[in-house]
């Protein structure tokens, strides 16, 4: 296998047979690859693209390239959810501790930031303690003790993917979907999956801007995957705006526990967690149907299960046993906490959701670089909902910095994220579609 050669036919068009992918991915799990012959080849296919069976082959062989995981005698059924990224997108957080509390094993395989969206390991790394590398002993009596356990690629695990993805984050290759589908799916089959539910993001705050890409993205990751044999469905959703009232790793744990107290109810948050709840526990048994799922989700966070089972997963993956009741006494605060004024009065009518994004990488919040160290307490928090009425001077948000000249930037980038209108703008439903 000559990588060049490999590279050379993506790039003028060719279709690759499914063992010079092997062999490529092989090569590249070994690091017999050079980071710019992995770069080239990720250029190639982004400008390129690949057939269904080329990406099934590059999806097969990024699981094959480590362990795939057993959960025979788990005793719940094995499922997972995995979103295509966003900004305030913390659904994960939550969701994971409430499937568990409804009777499955959520044995849950996450990445880092990618680009301007967040990653929700960097999210958990917030938590002091918090273990995103068990060992595989560790991992199961995590997910058996609490049914849930989020974290990242192990060594095993999906080796090629975990380096193509660093790589992918730095040179402007992230929005392919080709790669994406096989990123995605190549850890979750990994992860020994009996079903699965994706979350595909659409709007300017997603890596997939129209809904026409989006639904091109959700019918990939369908087809790889129940072609590979692991049940799928995925729910498009809007990402026009922050998901979350928050977007900066400790925010959002403040945000999700906020969440499994029961203080989030009625935004749009809420309505995609349990959407995608209720999808997986239909799709794998646990429901009749998706009104039975949302009841049973419900009740659990109402009962307070749900935070019992995350302070479980937290607790048992090196976090402290009283996060929950005391977050402030874990969770670091930025220095510099201020309010970005609303311009005029007027309601807020439309979001630059991607450079909202950005602004929380300049704060220190996401990586440039690969080996970037990220500042876990920075970010933009109390975020208000576009269509909310506000006068001059009114908070539209809370910029979290580590200086006061990063909190006059982030202040800037903000309101030049936003648009002003005198007319309330028409609502939206964050819930866009289904595909099966």
């Amino acid at each position: 296998m000559i990588p060049q050669e490999i590279i050379r036919r993506k790039r003028d068009g060719e279709v690759l047979q499914q063992q010079e992918i092997a062999a490529f991915i092989d090569a590249l799990a070994k690091e017999k690859i050079s980071e710019g012959q992995a770069a080239a080849f990720a250029m190639a296919v982004f400008f390129r693209g690949m057939s269904r069976d080329e990406t099934v082959a590059l999806t097969l062989a990024m699981r094959d390239s480590g362990t795939v995981l057993d959960w025979t005698g788990v005793g719940r059924p094995v499922a997972d959810k995995h979103s295509t990224g966003g900004v305030g997108d913390n659904v994960s957080l939550m969701l994971a501790p409430i499937v568990a509390a409804c009777g499955l094993a959520v044995p849950m395989i996450s990445g880092r930031g990618l680009g301007h969206t967040g990653g929700t390991l960097d999210k958990l790394q917030s938590i002091p303690g918090y273990n995103v590398s068990p060992d595989d002993a560790l991992f199961r009596k995590v997910v058996s003790n609490a049914g849930c356990a989020i974290i990242g690629q192990t060594s095993e695990l999906a080796p090629a993917d975990r380096r193509l993805y660093a790589i992918r984050d730095v040179t402007a290759t992230v929005e392919s979907v080709p790669l994406i589908t096989a990123s995605i799916l190549s850890k979750k089959l990994a992860a020994g999956l009996e079903s699965l539910v994706l979350d595909v993001k659409v709007g300017n705050g997603a890596f997939m801007n129209s809904r026409e890409d989006a639904e091109t993205l959700a019918r990939s990751l369908v087809d790889v995957a129940n072609g590979a044999g692991l049940k799928t469905t995925a729910l498009l959703t809007d990402m026009n705006e922050p998901l979350a009232d928050a977007a900066g790793n400790a925010l959002e744990v403040v945000n999700c526990l906020d969440f499994l107290a029961g203080r989030k109810a009625g935004t749009r948050l809420e309505t995609v967690v349990f959407a995608e709840t209720a999808e997986m526990l239909v799709s794998a048994g646990a429901a009749a149907d998706l009104a039975e799922a949302e009841s049973k989700a419900r009740a659990v966070l109402s009962s307070g299960h749900a935070l019992e089972h995350f302070a479980r997963m937290m607790h048992g993956l090196g976090g402290p046993a009283d996060l929950c009741e005391r977050p402030d006494t874990y969770l670091q605060q930025a220095p510099v906490q201020v309010a970005v004024p609303m311009p005029r009065s007027g309601y807020l009518a439309a979001c630059d959701t991607r450079a909202l994004g950005l602004a929380v990488v300049e704060l220190g919040g996401g990586r440039k670089r690969a080996a970037d160290l990220i500042d876990h307490r920075v970010g933009i928090a109390e975020i208000r909902p576009l269509g909310a009425k506000l006068e001059a001077g009114d908070p539209i948000a809370v910029v979290h910095a580590a200086s006061e000249a990063d909190a006059d930037k982030a202040i800037q980038d903000v309101l030049a994220a936003y648009s002003v209108s005198d007319e309330a703008p028409e609502a939206r439903p964050v819930i866009l579609g289904r595909v099966s």
